[in-house]
């Protein structure tokens, strides 16, 4: 990775914001700390406040930002340099200047931790402990999930309005000296996306494929979701298309479409695009004649298929799919507030639908 300079830009009076925010932070630690408190304020700060200050401080002058840097130390229970060096080591910064560990924030830290466990050991160990080691691990699953297959953004007003725009992960990455307040308009047309806010990303494949297996181990579940895929297919009059050949992405685990299409459509060859072998051998006992393609699907491709389906697990920009889709016909599998063009709802129950797409 080469590198990156930060761009340098004037100071925003929106920071006062941050830091009235991070001062009511500290104002509830001291009034009422508590387990959950201290673990979401450190995963939330550390992304935000604590983030957006290390690319921007919020100070004009070294003094000012010294002294934030020494509170956000307090607040969060460990030196605010180390959060730094860390943070734009993984920017590609390699100016030594930038990276190195201030004293006064090493200080900070330490006598924090001795001032608490001399004074309150029980307070410590039974509320403060716990919540800080469970809001790190937060901020572990946080960073790991933004960057896991490369660099993903989430688009969600809510979480950009509470997160100060955290989910234009990509165009950080881009632009990583952007104020937060403009991240949004340096959106790249193409990008990677997720439905997911970090954090709650790996809901994503674990949530999805537990639910899969569920309806595996229980013959009754299976045949309610090859009943309702079914009736939503048929709704988009799916076996009229002209239809020679299909394209399944991901669809191993439980092939149901493979296996609704098969019935509906049995003139087309019916083609699996999936990576694990494990889900293929389970989709060959429920399938016949159907080829599986061991690769990694990639929207920008081209595709020889004259029906593409898109699984609700897809990791990826599905926006860009809806705009531009790879093949003459795309179904997408979408959660139920995702109506898109041609529709057909699958379930309440399942929170889900699917949309037809035409080229």
């Amino acid at each position: 990775m080469g590198t990156i300079i930060l761009r340098r830009t004037s100071h925003s009076h929106r920071d006062g914001l941050l830091i009235a925010l991070a001062l009511a932070h500290g104002g509830l630690m001291v009034l009422c700390p508590s387990m959950l408190l201290i673990a979401i304020g450190l995963w939330w700060n550390a992304n935000t406040i604590s983030h957006n200050f290390i690319h921007r401080p919020f100070f004009r002058s070294r003094v000012g930002n010294s002294a934030f840097s020494l509170y956000l130390t307090l607040l969060l229970g460990f030196p605010q340099s180390l959060w730094r060096a860390r943070h734009l080591g993984h920017h590609g910064v390699r100016d030594r200047s930038k990276l190195k560990l201030e004293p006064l924030d090493v200080a900070g830290a330490v006598a924090l931790w001795g001032v608490l466990i001399f004074s309150a050991p029980d307070f410590v160990f039974a509320v403060y402990l716990p919540g800080f080691l469970a809001g790190l691990g937060l901020c572990f699953v946080h960073g790991h999930y933004e960057h896991a297959n490369g660099a993903i953004s989430h688009y969600s007003s809510l979480y950009n309005l509470l997160l100060f725009n955290d989910g234009y992960h990509v165009e950080h990455h881009r632009h990583p000296g952007v104020h937060w307040r403009e991240l949004r308009y340096e959106r790249a047309l193409e990008t990677s996306e997720s439905r997911w806010p970090a954090v709650l990303r790996w809901l994503e494949c674990a949530n999805l494929c537990a639910l899969e297996r569920l309806a595996l181990g229980f013959p009754a579940i299976r045949s309610f979701v090859l009943a309702r895929h079914e009736h939503a297919l048929r709704t988009l009059s799916v076996d009229a298309l002209p239809i020679g050949s299909v394209g399944i992405v991901g669809g191993g685990l439980f092939p149901r479409t493979a296996i609704i299409l098969g019935g509906l459509i049995p003139r087309a060859r019916l083609s699996i695009i999936e990576m694990n072998p494990e889900n293929i051998d389970t989709a060959r006992s429920f399938l016949g004649e159907v080829n599986f393609v061991r690769e990694r699907f990639e929207p920008a491709s081209k595709c020889e298929y004259d029906l593409l389906v898109i699984p609700l697990a897809f990791v990826g920009n599905r926006d860009a799919i809806y705009r531009n889709p790879p093949a003459r016909f795309v179904l997408v599998h979408d959660w139920i507030w995702r109506k898109r063009r041609e529709s057909a709802m699958v379930s309440w129950l399942l929170l889900k639908r699917i949309n037809l797409v035409r080229r």
